[in-house]
């Protein structure tokens, strides 16, 4: 492996981790609310040029250099609009067929795998994970500093369940938050592309965890090690599996861990901020959707390129119930049972996920749990799902109005504000936006 590809992690997981990087929401005394129901005697009135509006402004206004929505309602596909470039360099706009590096939003996908195998019964959700992968035995926690500023490690309090690594509550984070463990982590480097995931997870079980298991909702590699428990559970590699149980099935042929060279010029790069007018060109070689050689390590939690049609695929399944086109991924229930909140009562400790709205967590899914609090807080409806990925994209399932979006772009900073304003651009070209006061309660 060449040492560009080795030395793309530190940089590429970055990235990868950029969300976790938004300021945690943690105020709290009265709880305002915005009413998300229509009247039942409303006529929504559908005005699809307010979303291809919004999607233009953002490229005026620097806030992408390109993109794409697709929505589905009812089963159907009812709006498509992309705008920008793909690649500003090689003077290629944006279309349907492009290709993004989609980060975080591998994670669903590894979820859903590692749930097929729920089904057959080879794993319980509150066995300890070390029942099925003994290296996670016995772990430790780095609980902060001693006066000569050497870490503290404690035992931990209680063994890592597996339903901790699917709902984000194991405490395994990411290298780069300064705790620590973090350090820990960055020394370890267990994400290195060169190492297989059975390395990683050998040497992830050596390291002290952020916090004590079940304690509070810490983003980290704990989707890599479903990949890794999937991959022993099935007795294949990981990769083989994901395209066996999820991405051949539903004939999501875009979607894959490399993209070689004769699909590259399909690919989109990723800008960020620039000086003056112009955003920034990302090197390609940090972005791990143009790496020239196939990396070793599967990710469960990032790696997968994918078109929005593709990922379109599999959140319709999602939004079915576990089926499409006659092809049954998951049970209706086990779909039910991902897509609620599991985050047990008590933990006020949710990294940046406050920042997503008011949401609980699922099982690879952030859940909404009460409508927006703020008129300014992302917009939608209680009982959705969704995730996003580093590079700004978004998915999202409104069961209520039959609503599945899919947003791809590909900005690094995490760009919040461009979503919230896909989001709200959405609900108000479907007639679904209430533009009610907020009160409090």
């Amino acid at each position: 492996m060449d040492k560009a590809l080795q030395s793309a992690l530190a940089i590429g997981f970055a990235a990868l981790s950029i969300t976790a990087c938004q300021p945690s929401a943690t105020t709290e005394t009265t709880t305002p609310t915005v009413e998300t129901t229509p009247p039942a005697d409303a006529t929504p009135t559908v005005d699809f040029s307010i979303i291809d509006e919004t999607m233009s402004g953002l490229v005026d206004d620097r806030g992408m250099m390109g993109g794409s929505v697709l929505i589905y309602r009812d089963g159907e596909e009812v709006h498509y609009t992309d705008a920008g470039m793909a690649d500003r360099e090689a003077d290629r706009p944006w279309g349907r067929g492009t290709l993004a590096t989609i980060y975080s939003m591998t994670k669903p996908i590894t979820g859903v795998t590692l749930m097929t195998l729920y089904e057959e019964g080879l794993f319980d959700l509150e066995a300890p994970l070390s029942d099925y992968l003994p290296e996670f035995e016995n772990m430790t926690v780095a609980t902060g500093l001693d006066e000569d500023g050497e870490p503290i490690i404690e035992d931990a309090n209680r063994p890592i369940k597996v339903i901790d690594i699917l709902r984000q509550t194991s405490c395994f984070g990411y290298d780069g938050d300064g705790s620590p463990a973090s350090t820990f982590m960055r020394d370890a480097n267990v994400l290195d592309p060169s190492k297989p995931l059975s390395q990683f997870s050998k040497e992830l079980a050596t390291l002290p965890l952020y916090c004590q298991p079940g304690t509070q909702w810490k983003y980290g590699v704990s989707v890599d090690v479903q990949a890794r428990l999937a991959e022993v559970l099935a007795g294949k590699p990981y990769e083989e599996l994901v395209h066996e149980r999820v991405l051949d099935p539903l004939g999501m042929s875009d979607t894959s861990y490399f993209v070689p060279s004769a699909e590259k010029p399909r690919l989109a790069a990723i800008y960020g901020p620039g000086n003056g007018n112009k955003m920034t060109r990302v090197p390609d070689e940090t972005v791990y959707g143009f790496y020239t050689e196939k990396p070793v390590q599967t990710n469960g939690g990032h790696g997968l390129i994918s078109s929005i049609d593709d990922y379109m695929r599999f959140a319709r399944m999602l939004q079915n119930e576990g089926e499409l086109d006659g092809v049954r991924i998951l049970k209706p229930e086990t779909i039910a049972l991902m897509t609620r909140d599991h985050l047990p009562e008590g933990i006020t400790k949710r990294d940046f996920l406050p920042t997503k709205g008011q949401m609980g967590f699922g099982l690879d899914f952030a859940v909404r749990t009460a409508p927006p609090a703020t008129a300014d807080e992302s917009f939608g409806y209680v009982g959705e799902f969704l995730w996003d990925g580093a590079a700004s994209t978004l998915f999202w399932i409104d069961p209520e109005n039959d609503v599945t979006v899919v947003y791809f772009t590909q900005v690094m900073p995490f760009n919040m504000d461009a979503q919230k304003k896909v989001r709200r651009a959405v609900y108000e070209s479907l007639g679904l936006l209430e533009q009610g006061s907020v009160t409090a309660e």
